[in-house]
């Protein structure tokens, strides 16, 4: 099981602003950076509540007929989530990676701030994407939380695009 994050960040660290707003980000994502790759390489993606909340304020749903594991211990309601395939779980970072590997997903997508720490913590991400967007909003949810230790990371590569983005690319 291959579990991957690939995120946009502000300069100073930001994924989103206090609020969960993304109005920072380039419109539409900017120019092509291998999003599309990447989501057509994911079996399901893993999102938080917070994160979800978001996802439904953009209008149409973003993520086709890919699997959408939301994780929440709280009953969520799917009804606007129009023609997605959209589920709940609960429980620790692995035992989501365990539920969703039992039911043949090999690599998983994880997003959201709280989550992608989680599953950081618990030492389950496998490759990292983050792409920093020329940007300084000041305040925000962070990437990165608290660890109990170091996490080293090695680099694969970085690139840039004429927009300014800077993307690079870790594996754990």
């Amino acid at each position: 099981m291959t579990a991957s994050v690939f995120i946009g960040v502000s300069v100073d660290g930001f994924i989103a602003r206090p609020d969960g707003g993304l109005d920072w980000l380039p419109e539409g994502g900017g120019e092509p950076h291998g999003y599309n790759e990447f989501i057509a390489s994911v079996d399901a993606i893993v999102i938080g509540r917070k994160t979800f909340e978001i996802v439904l304020t953009f209008g149409a749903w973003p993520y086709g007929d890919k699997r959408v594991v939301v994780l929440s211990n709280h009953p969520i309601d799917f009804s606007a989530v129009v023609g997605g395939v959209v589920e709940q779980m609960a429980g620790t970072p692995a035992d989501i990676v365990s539920q969703l590997a039992a039911s043949g997903a090999h690599h998983l997508y994880i997003d959201g701030g709280v989550t992608i720490q989680g599953f950081l913590r618990a030492g389950l991400i496998r490759r990292m994407i983050i792409t920093r967007v020329p940007v300084l909003i000041g305040s925000g949810i962070p990437l990165f939380g608290a660890l109990p230790e170091d996490i080293r990371l090695h680099h694969v590569a970085t690139r840039h695009y004429p927009s300014g983005l800077v993307q690079s690319e870790y594996h754990l």
